[in-house]
């Protein structure tokens, strides 16, 4: 046989139910706040944390625009020290020409069969609107020696040359009828370069102390143009 429920019954069941309900409900406000509370803290912590790396950041940034600020006026320093090098690199280069090559040209020449007397610094012409100009010319009536000087001779610097003895005689008619010789001359040759100048029949004049001297044998033939 079945329980019968009394009115008190249902009462005391609707109590209960509304005493869960409210318990149920002060459970979830509680739930909420503390929900609430554990994202307001980690909001903040995630804002401290983004302040401290912002600042970080700043503070790096800061270190980095001063290194390149540094490295920039070492730079300059480089640039100044290299402008002022290469600036006593030409003085060197006149030097050079004017108080050792020019000097000793005819005298190395001599030396070796030329019998020049006659020395021109930077002897220019312009043909057709194409210009030439040679550093040194040696020369007399019958032979013309063409010298290129360099600061620092390269084997390029030779091949150069070679194409300008080459064209000499329609720039200056007035030595069609020479036998023209090339020579070079540089404060330093890099690697092969003097050699190489050799090679093509060329005269090679090289700082010895004080003065210059022919750095070609006794035995070398020069090539003639």
């Amino acid at each position: 046989m079945g329980t019968i429920l009394t009115v008190d019954d249902v009462w005391k069941l609707f109590e209960e139910t509304n005493r869960l309900f409210q318990e149920s409900r002060r459970e979830s406000q509680a739930s909420e706040r503390e929900f609430r509370a554990s994202l307001q803290a980690s909001l903040q912590a995630s804002l401290q944390a983004s302040q401290a790396e912002w600042q970080r950041y700043r503070q790096e940034t800061g270190r980095i625009l001063s290194e390149m600020s540094a490295s920039n006026q070492e730079t300059d320093r480089k640039i100044k020290e290299v402008s002022a090098q290469i600036g006593n690199l030409g003085g060197r280069w006149g030097e050079f020409v004017e108080g050792l090559v020019v000097p000793a040209c005819i005298a190395l020449f001599t030396e070796r069969g030329l019998q020049v007397d006659e020395v021109y610094t930077r002897a220019k012409k312009t043909v057709h609107g194409k210009r030439m100009e040679i550093d040194v010319l040696v020369a007399n009536t019958v032979d013309a020696v063409l010298v290129e000087v360099k600061s620092r001779l390269r084997v390029e610097d030779v091949r150069t040359h070679l194409e300008r003895i080459a064209q000499f005689k329609s720039f200056f008619p007035r030595y069609a009828d020479c036998r023209v010789y090339g020579a070079v001359a540089g404060i330093v040759a890099e690697s092969d370069a003097d050699q190489f100048a050799m090679n093509q029949g060329l005269f090679v004049i090289e700082q010895s102390g004080e003065t210059v001297r022919l750095a070609n044998g006794t035995e070398f033939k020069p090539r003639v143009w």
